[in-house]
């Protein structure tokens, strides 16, 4: 499967008074991963949307474990890899490396949508095409 990296600098607003990043900016960092993990594969976002015609994937599942902080200063590491596909889900693992150190462990669930004619959303099968940018056989 494809692993893509991008660097994170942590700034000083990413950080809460005890000058450890602050819980949420990891979450914001790995959605951010999973676009730029689209990109990587040659499939920015911009692109799905309008080749296959949906509005996005959004997240039904998200969790974290932290294992070290990390503070203002430091430059971390988040590699990013879809590990399965589902119909019309897929799972995405990010691991935050602080040099050679562990520090988060990132997990998704996400789907991927269309709109529906009546209004609202629906999910929609992850096409073959798309798997096999990541490496997946066809589902």
């Amino acid at each position: 499967m494809l692993t893509s990296r991008r660097t994170v600098q942590i700034e000083w607003g990413d950080c809460d008074p005890a000058d450890i990043v602050f819980y949420p900016r990891y979450f914001a960092w790995f959605d951010a991963s999973t676009a730029h993990h689209f990109k990587a594969a040659g499939l920015p976002k911009p692109d799905l949307l309008r080749r296959f015609q949906v509005v996005g994937f959004p997240m039904v599942d998200t969790r974290a474990t932290f294992h070290v902080p990390s503070s203002y200063g430091d430059e971390v590491v988040i590699e990013t890899t879809i590990t399965g596909f589902g119909r019309s889900s897929f799972d995405v693992s990010h691991r935050l490396m602080r040099g050679d150190v562990l520090a988060v462990e990132g997990f998704e669930k996400r789907v991927l949508v269309r709109r529906k004619e009546e209004g609202g959303i629906t999910s929609c099968p992850v096409p073959d095409e798309v798997r096999a940018l990541f490496g997946a056989a066809g589902g």
